[in-house]
């Protein structure tokens, strides 16, 4: 086994502590990776605060990693000593059933293993994220970071990058698509970056107008309040696509109705509480779809990196040391970071 130790979460109240814990050994098929960085994701928090169910504590969170290999097992031949690479939000998934073979793990028919929270195969062991010095993952489940771009910023790429990229791809943004993107934090901000990137025209939609003048540095086209009623009339049916980052429960009727025939409003964030449902005219007069989406698979996720590379894209962040990780959640809480924290591992002090 190899010793490690990480921030965890001990409990669904207290703060996050230091703790010593112990990786599997390296298999076969196995890469072992320092980590250098780590992002915040509010699913983080979420999840070791039991707000998403149970929790098996203690519970290392953290599924935006970037870092370094340091070994690889014996029958691994993609990576090697040294290579700079990321893992995301799945470290494993069955490989047999029919999303599998699309190249769409994550929706696995047999659940995927998450990076933090789930079961590991090997070992029959609670899964243990990325605040820590390392990680030991199947060598499927590895993926290649362009070395021209910020570590740091790569790191939310890992999710919040591949969350808002997916559904980009699937419902084909680009030139002469126009796209909305509803919230702008840790997900939203992505959206605007990728959907520009990809030449899509990039509509804005925030309840704050102090917002605005970030959400045009970001790349968006217009930007939208949306208490606003006379815009938000006269955006009615002139959107393609709009991905929507809100994770509490809001008006989505509102936003449909901006769609144009054959529009699609995708949701990302998790909600607890269920949405206000949209009225079936609201669907049917356009032939509009709601639809959801959840992260992407390994070859989509090594697309995006790769994309991103090519185009400069990272996140903008917030580098923080590991012992302000309670602070950060405080503040995550109040939408006070532009746009997420990520943990500089190498200030991980190691337990007493």
């Amino acid at each position: 086994m190899i010793s490690t130790f990480g921030i965890a979460a001990h409990d669904a109240a207290s703060p996050l502590a230091p703790w010593r814990f112990e990786r599997r050994d390296v298999g076969a098929h196995d890469v072992h990776i320092q980590i250098l960085f780590c992002g915040i994701c509010h699913s983080d928090l979420h999840t070791v605060r039991g707000e998403w169910g149970p929790c098996p504590y203690p519970q290392v969170p953290g599924h935006e990693i970037v870092g370094r290999v340091v070994s690889v097992g014996a029958d691994v031949t993609s990576w090697k000593a040294g290579d700079l690479v990321g893992v995301g939000c799945m470290v494993d998934s069955c490989q047999h059933c029919q999303p599998c073979a699309d190249g769409l793990e994550q929706y696995c028919d047999n659940g995927m293993t998450g990076t933090y929270g789930g079961t590991e195969k090997e070992t029959g062991r609670p899964t243990q994220g990325g605040y820590s010095t390392g990680i030991v993952v199947n060598e499927k489940f590895v993926l290649r970071v362009p070395a021209n771009l910020d570590l740091a910023g790569v790191a939310p790429l890992l999710c919040a990058g591949i969350t808002t990229w997916s559904p980009l791809r699937q419902w084909k943004a680009g030139p002469g698509s126009r796209v909305g993107v509803v919230g702008i934090g840790g997900l939203g901000h992505m959206a605007v970056k990728l959907a520009a990137a990809l030449g899509a025209h990039v509509v804005v939609l925030t309840t704050s107008p102090s917002k605005a003048e970030d959400a045009r540095r970001l790349g968006a086209h217009e930007v939208v309040v949306s208490r606003d009623a006379a815009a938000m009339k006269a955006l009615r049916n002139s959107l393609d696509l709009i991905i929507d980052t809100v994770g509490t429960p809001h008006d989505i009727d509102a936003e449909m109705q901006l769609l144009r025939l054959d529009g699609t409003l995708v949701l990302l964030g998790g909600s607890p509480q269920p949405h206000p449902a949209p009225g079936a005219f609201t669907f049917i007069m356009k032939r509009r779809r709601l639809a959801g989406s959840l992260i992407g698979g390994i070859a989509e996720t090594q697309e995006m990196l790769d994309f991103c590379g090519q185009h400069g894209i990272t996140a903008d962040i917030e580098l923080i040391k590991a012992d302000a990780v309670n602070e950060a959640y405080e503040r995550m809480l109040k939408s006070d970071v532009k746009y997420r924290f990520v943990i500089d591992l190498a200030t991980l002090a190691e337990p007493v």
